[in-house]
């Protein structure tokens, strides 16, 4: 779970405009605006190594972080980082106020535990369809991450919401029945497939002429699928 243990010290009375935040940059530090609450956005500047401490932690940008504003104390969460196109070093970041009493809507990493024996047998994969989910959370129960059990993986069956264990005080708007990770076929299992359904319709004299075209093409090289002269 998160604990409010980050304090981040802002500057404020920084410079507005392009040429100033640029400068900023290349002295180490990043601009960034407090928000939220009923209080006015007010421009600051963070030190750029001390950002990277606070969203190093297992908590990533769900961390709660205790902003020291001119001596005063703002309880904050991230909601928004910018980074460089190229560098992808963080360039701009958003604060936004909290009230530690009232539950937050935030984005949980889902993390996929387990092994899909019967899966593997069946020569197919998991396929992972939701990496985070939305939950509501008091602040102080943010959890770092969500955990999702596959080893009932089958091809053909899923991990649902409704299957994602929600520590106390937890809860999602997400619907349950929604997929979060799906047994599925390997490419080359369908293509195997493929090839013996094929194979069990010319021998039951059942063959259609897409599997016959196939055949043909099979046996002239050309690849099959399509006999039909250029």
């Amino acid at each position: 779970m998160n604990a409010t243990e980050i304090t981040l010290t802002v500057s404020t009375g920084r410079d507005i405009g392009t040429g100033p935040s640029r400068r900023m940059r290349e002295d180490g530090d990043v601009p960034a605006v407090v928000y939220g609450l009923g209080v006015d956005p007010m421009a600051v500047t963070v030190p750029k190594r001390e950002l990277r401490r606070a969203l190093s932690t297992d908590a990533g940008q769900n961390a709660l972080i205790q902003l020291d504003i001119d001596g005063k104390g703002a309880l904050c969460i991230v909601t928004e980082l910018q980074r460089h196109r190229v560098r992808r070093d963080v360039i701009h970041v958003d604060f936004l106020r909290i009230d530690p009493d009232k539950p937050l809507t935030v984005d949980v990493p889902v993390v996929l535990h387990g092994r899909a024996e019967k899966l593997e047998l069946m020569k197919g994969m998991v396929d992972q369809l939701m990496y985070t989910l939305s939950v509501q959370a008091p602040p102080g129960s943010i959890p770092n991450q969500l955990d999702g059990d596959i080893s009932h993986l089958e091809i053909g069956t899923s991990l649902t919401v409704s299957e994602i264990a929600l520590p106390a005080g937890v809860s999602t708007m997400v619907d349950p029945d929604e997929p979060v990770a799906m047994g599925s076929p390997t490419r080359s299992t369908i293509i195997q497939q493929q090839e013996e359904a094929r194979a069990a319709r010319i021998a039951a004299g059942e063959a259609t002429e897409e599997d016959l075209a196939f055949v043909a093409g099979e046996a002239d090289g050309s690849g099959g699928g399509d006999s039909s002269a250029d």
